[in-house]
């Protein structure tokens, strides 16, 4: 299976999230590095409409998350 990282993910929250350990890998391996479109965070990316960090890809907000 070849992976599709997504091109929003080297300036992406959820990138540094994983990162420090506060999200679980299944994130990125779900929507960064594979699902990109279906990511709530990418279409919003597209669309130039803003988002807060702790969006997660599939639209839910964490708000432990900083």
């Amino acid at each position: 299976m070849t992976r599709r990282i997504c091109k929003w993910y080297p300036v992406c929250p959820i990138k540094r999230f994983y990162e420090e350990g506060k999200l679980e890998k299944i994130w990125v391996e779900k929507y960064c590095w594979n699902n990109n479109e279906k990511c709530a965070r990418y279409q919003l990316e597209e669309r130039g409409e803003p988002h807060p960090d702790n969006l997660l890809p599939n639209g839910e907000v964490r708000k432990e998350l900083k």
